[in-house]
């Protein structure tokens, strides 16, 4: 079946990209006169347009679609989906006037996530339409399908369709393994266009983030480590000061040059997000003729509304503050106690082994109880009057959030106001860095691998034990598509309704970033050991992306939306916490003691809060081409509107008269 669209078509036919898994019919009930239902599916995809290929494999049957993308055009416009122009503009699409639209960076119509729901639009929009109910069988089971409804919403019903999920694109998959997961060579640099194309925006965020922080993070490093190999002699007692403001401006500067990045990626990408004056304009232009056509509008009570709305919004509030206060009295209450034991026990053991292996089963038993606080936390943000998925997955990464920052810092501040040790602090900071860094990149590349390892024995063992398998014959994984189906899904640790496995990811960034700042002054080498497990964590998280797990389920995010309010807050925290190590200046002997300069300190602190909030002015969160652009946009904008408006006018005025 060869690809087809309208007028020549403008491209041709994707790779094999969605994979719908049934289960396996026996071979004589496949070979069976009567149609079961996953032949018809197959008839009806066929249909709509798809391209489909049936692949018969060890654990289930796999349904691969591709696609034409006429196919997807057509979808694109039912679905009234919308897309920038070249004017700057996000309008409906329309399959006959694709040159007004903005293409991709790798020169495609249209982006992973728009072809992901182009897709589902199709395979969950076939309906049936016929005057009465279709009656369908599968393996001996007889089920209806009733007038209007999609298909594929029943056979997941009656547990036919087990899974539909995207599939890698193996010839882009191994491009990106050899020029991105395996270039160790080029430490930070990644081919971000690329990522882009192939997960989608959030994911390419992410990576985008990631390789400049820590190509930033070398500059605190070199200070760091010519701090402790350089003595500086009678101008000693000035170092850490020294370093603690370069390390408070390193951070303001580096989050304001991160937004300016993001922006130019985003206008790079052609995702129209910056673009607030006119966005819900564009995204509806109806609304202009509806509002003059029906002129009952106009006596529509609008203190009543702004009253509703003024009261929903008050009401979420109210409970935000009553879920927040029920996460603080669980970290009080439950988790600041089996913080101050681990502490307490800590100090009192003596050899440094076994301080590593109660490090060790601290972090593992804490994460199991966080676990649980996060499933409280995500049960809490039910009953919030959140507006929309973003505004719970946020309300979730400040909950859970809270839950970490205790669990992660309550035993360094422990150490330091209590023991005023700034060895034993420095050994704490060791010990939870490595041991910490080391137990989570083992759990997440261990465990995807250990689950797909498991559920392929599974498979295999139960095929060797079924009537049908020749005896003597081995059994294994022949196809890509069923290996791609064992592998786990990339879904988060803590409320996978709401987040996907990026936020474990950014939740280890942030809590990264919150030990070398706030103990910054403790241990300067502590940037060393961030920028280099950082540079092993790009290539390990692409591995992991490529290798171990599905490829990921598309999602919309433009930015790193509720994780950069915690870096900026982190900076904050960093300030306070590095001015009390300063006000406790510690002698040869690593005794910390009070002296007089406690009023230096305290002027210092304020400067530095002047000084994070004034340097964020200082750097402009866009570029100015990207602005300039914008400012263009915006104008053409309001022109096609008003041409639009005075149209509408004077086709109520003639109505009128």
């Amino acid at each position: 079946m060869g690809p087809e669209g309208e007028e020549g078509a403008v491209e041709e036919a994707t790779g094999f990209e969605v994979g719908i898994v049934v289960p396996k019919l026996s071979r004589a009930a496949a070979a069976g006169a009567t149609e079961d239902c996953v032949a018809r599916l197959v008839r009806e995809l066929e249909g709509a347009g798809l391209l489909v290929e049936r692949v018969r494999g060890v654990p289930a049957e796999f349904i691969k679609l591709s696609a034409p993308m006429g196919t997807l055009g057509r979808a694109a416009a039912e679905m009234q989906m919308k897309k920038l122009t070249y004017i700057g503009m996000e309008l409906q699409f329309e399959w006959d006037q694709v040159a007004a639209f903005v293409r991709q960076p790798d020169g495609s119509l249209f982006s992973w996530r728009e072809r992901y729901c182009c897709f589902r639009y199709l395979i969950y929009g076939i309906v049936n339409k016929s005057n009465s109910e279709i009656a369908l069988k599968f393996d001996n089971k007889e089920f209806h399908w009733k007038q209007s409804e999609s298909l594929l919403t029943r056979l997941e019903a009656e547990g036919v369709v087990k899974l539909i999920f995207p599939l890698h694109d193996e010839i882009k998959r191994k491009q990106l393994l050899r020029n991105w997961a395996l270039n160790w060579l080029e430490f930070t640099w990644q081919p971000i266009d690329e990522i882009y194309s192939y997960f989608g925006t959030k994911i390419a965020t992410y990576f985008a983030f990631l390789g400049m922080y820590t190509r930033w993070l070398f500059f605190p490093a070199v200070f760091g480590l010519t701090t402790q190999l350089i003595d500086f002699g009678s101008l000693q007692w000035l170092v850490l000061p020294a370093f603690f403001i370069f390390v408070i401006s390193w951070a303001v500067f580096f989050l304001q040059f991160w937004k300016r990045k993001n922006s130019a990626l985003l206008a790079r990408w052609g995702i129209n997000c910056s673009l607030s004056e006119y966005k819900n304009l564009g995204n509806d232009l109806s609304f202009l003729s509806d509002s003059l056509t029906v002129e009952e509008k106009k006596f529509c009570d609008v203190s009543a509304e702004k009253s509703k709305l003024q009261r929903n919004e008050w009401f979420g509030v109210l409970l935000r503050i009553r879920n927040n206060a029920i996460i603080v009295l669980a970290i009080i209450c439950l988790q600041l106690p089996f913080e101050l034991a681990y502490a307490h026990l800590y100090e009192i053991t003596e050899t440094e082994a076994m301080r590593y292996l109660l490090t060790a089963v601290y972090l593992v038993a804490i994460q199991y109880y966080t676990r649980i606080g996060g499933k409280v936390s995500v049960n809490l943000i039910k009953y919030e009057n959140n507006q929309g998925e973003e505004s719970s997955s946020a309300s979730l990464v400040y909950k859970v959030f809270g839950l970490y920052f205790m669990q992660s810092y309550i035993g360094l501040f422990y150490h330091a106001s209590l023991y005023r040790d700034i060895l034993a602090l420095r050994q704490v900071l060791i010990q939870r860095l490595i041991v910490s860094q080391v137990l989570e990149n083992l759990i997440e590349n261990s465990i995807p691998y250990l689950k797909y390892s498991y559920k392929k024995y599974i498979a295999v063992h139960k095929k060797k034990h079924e009537k049908e398998s020749p005896m003597g014959r081995s059994v294994r994984l022949s196809t890509r598509v069923e290996k791609e189906y064992l592998k786990p899904s990339y879904t988060a640790s803590i409320g996978a309704e709401l987040e996907d496995g990026l936020f474990d990811d950014f939740l280890e960034l942030t809590l990264q970033f919150g030990m070398i700042m706030m103990f910054a002054c403790a241990f300067p080498l502590i940037f060393c050991f961030a920028a280099v497990n950082n540079v092993t964590e790009i290539r390990a998280d692409a591995l992991k992306l490529l290798v171990m797990l599905k490829r990921p389920v598309p999602r919309a995010a433009a930015t790193i939306g509720a994780w950069l309010n915690i870096f900026q807050f982190l900076v904050v925290m960093a300030i306070c916490t590095n001015c009390l190590l300063l006000v406790c200046l510690y002698d040869e002997e690593g005794k910390w003691r009070i002296e007089p300069g406690l009023a230096a300190i305290l002027i210092m602190e304020h400067a530095l809060l002047l000084i994070k909030f004034g340097f964020s002015h200082f750097v402009p969160e866009e570029p100015a081409w990207v602005k300039a652009n914008r400012v263009r946009y915006v104008a053409q904008a309001q022109t096609v509107c008003s041409k639009q408006l005075l149209r509408s006018i004077s086709k109520l005025d003639r109505k009128l008269d």
